[in-house]
């Protein structure tokens, strides 16, 4: 009757031999030494759970940058999609910032910043708000972009080649506006002269490249080598629109904001 208890025992528990001859050596072991061993696993495992949660947590990138050249009318559409109203602005030497509440469903809210866009201030506040940009609103002045297209291109190729802009890929909105003037260059037409002037701005910068050191120091390559550039090609979302921060009736009337507040509602 005890054998067969014995047996059904070594039934139910086939690992309590091995669990005892555990328990035997651990307590033949200098206890200093145990503790030293348990103290190394919990160092391991902590080191794991801080590497996976490092490694595949994201930033979250909450701010909308508006850029452009001076006078592509940015603070104007800065104060249009916070307030919907009307307001004169001057060049701005500093940038903007206020919470933007997207019109979907998810009640999102975004940083909206509005950067100087003077030659020489652009650098600096990019690099200041890069890292933290889900997307970028381009603003281009739909009215003179034939006078400007070579700025606007030399714009977007320093935006684009930019290191930590092409692995984040937000989303790059061109913003043609000035829509209200008889003028206004189309969004289709617009993209269609921007690729053309970055596929030349590609070619004349690598060369200029290659005949110095061949370093490209932080940039990266401008769509895809042996093709000629599309704006299809980059990692990012972009979406060219037509809008009027202005609006057609001027002053006293709405602008025209539809197409821009779609898409950011998409963030």
């Amino acid at each position: 009757m005890g054998e067969k208890a014995d047996v059904e025992m070594a039934e139910e528990n086939p690992f309590e031999p091995y669990i005892e001859s555990i328990r035997q050596q651990l307590e033949e072991q200098d206890p200093v030494f145990l503790i030293g061993v348990i103290v190394a696993l919990a160092v391991v495992v902590i080191t794991c759970v801080f590497l996976k949660y490092f490694l595949t947590s994201k930033t979250v990138r909450s701010a909308v940058l508006l850029v452009g050249l001076c006078d592509s009318g940015k603070t104007l559409l800065f104060s249009r999609l916070l307030s919907g109203k009307f307001k004169r602005t001057q060049t701005t030497i500093t940038d903007s910032s206020a919470p933007y509440k997207a019109k979907n469903d998810r009640g999102s809210t975004w940083t909206l910043i509005d950067l100087p866009g003077h030659d020489s201030l652009r650098s600096q506040y990019l690099e200041k708000f890069k890292s933290a940009a889900r997307a970028i609103v381009f603003v281009v002045d739909s009215a003179i972009f034939q006078k400007e297209v070579r700025d606007v291109a030399e714009f977007l190729y320093i935006l684009l080649t930019d290191t930590v802009i092409s692995r984040n890929a937000p989303a790059l909105l061109v913003a043609c506006n000035k829509q209200d003037i008889t003028m206004a260059k189309s969004a289709k037409l617009i993209q269609q002269q921007l690729e053309k002037e970055l596929n030349t701005l590609r070619v004349t910068r690598s060369a200029a490249l290659s005949s110095q050191d061949g370093s490209v120091g932080g940039s990266v390559y401008l769509g895809k080598k042996g093709k000629d550039f599309e704006f299809s090609q980059l990692p990012m979302k972009v979406e060219f629109l037509e809008c009027s921060a202005r609006g057609s009736k001027g002053e006293d009337g709405d602008g025209d904001m539809e197409s821009l507040e779609k898409s950011l509602a998409k963030l």
